[in-house]
């Protein structure tokens, strides 16, 4: 999927899209299960992205009633790529699944803001010569881990939110104001 593209949804990504706000409004604003709660008819996950480096926003139902739409998922890697060097990796699900379910325990309504996404090898390796916080087998080259941050809430609400789920690695980056979340081994860092 080409940059430009993802402006563009498919016929079914639009229907998934007003499916999920119809769902949503019928909510009346409620916070969703966590999502292995989310099972059986109706149940949907859902996750909401602003990149300002690419000024790009993203409001995506990517989990239908026990599957993920492809066509969502696309966006989605599409958000996170590695903008640095314009790159996009299919994003793995139990990230998002993550992401969508410290947003929903947080109760908020604005976006995500994505600081780092996917990075390539070649990005990750520029980044650890800049700054000693950059692991040398990051989860981000394999598009298991997002970098993330809210106006509305702190590094320590997000984290904790985070941290609740015992669903992957969650670390504080409280001088750079963002949190680390990604799907690998469960484990806490960071101040």
């Amino acid at each position: 999927m080409k940059p430009t593209d993802f402006g563009r949804l498919s016929r079914r990504a639009a229907l998934v899209g007003l499916a999920g706000g119809l769902v949503a409004a019928g909510m009346g604003g409620q916070a969703l299960a966590a999502p292995s709660l989310n099972t059986g008819k109706g149940a949907y996950r859902r996750i909401q992205l602003v990149n300002s480096r690419l000024q790009e926003r993203l409001d995506a139902v990517y989990w239908i009633d026990g599957e993920y739409v492809p066509e969502a998922l696309q966006e989605i890697s599409g958000i996170l790529r590695d903008w640095r060097a314009d790159l996009v990796k299919p994003y793995h699900e139990r990230a998002l699944d993550v992401l969508a379910a410290a947003h929903r325990k947080m109760d908020v309504d604005e976006p995500f803001e994505v600081v780092s996404g996917y990075r390539s090898p070649q990005t990750n390796a520029a980044m650890r010569q800049r700054s000693s916080g950059v692991a040398r087998n990051s989860y981000h080259t394999r598009a298991m881990a997002v970098d993330v941050k809210l106006k509305s809430r702190s590094v320590r609400q997000i984290a904790g939110a985070a941290e609740s789920l015992s669903a992957g690695g969650v670390g504080r980056y409280s001088r750079s104001n963002f949190v680390h979340m990604d799907c690998g081994p469960v484990r806490t860092w960071g101040a």
